[in-house]
């Protein structure tokens, strides 16, 4: 259990967070799913797409790859977009799976 004795240093967190490029990928994460949410049909009315409802959009090239919301996205349900089979060096293994896209 962390921070027992002491207060937990949430700005310290965040500026870890910016300096790894986390808080911009999730920005371009979440922009994406507004913008998807807007322009698409919601027949339940709980503010959620629906080709969207329980599934993950994924990008084309992966945020962490250098990708944006300009390289365009796919949906998939949340297994399929959680991760890939990686290298011992962190690069994807199937480098096709991203020419398929």
């Amino acid at each position: 259990m962390a921070y027992v004795n002491k207060k937990r240093p949430y700005k310290k967190e965040y500026q870890q967070q910016k300096s790894r490029e986390e808080h911009s990928n999730r920005m371009e994460r979440q922009k994406l799913r507004r913008k998807v949410d807007k322009n698409g049909k919601d027949a339940n009315g709980n503010g959620v797409a629906d080709k969207r409802e329980g599934k993950d959009l994924a990008h084309k090239k992966p945020l962490s790859k250098g990708g944006s919301n300009k390289d365009g996205y796919t949906v998939q349900s949340k297994s399929n977009n959680r991760s890939f089979k990686r290298n011992s060096d962190s690069s994807i293994k199937n480098k096709q799976y991203l020419a398929n896209k």
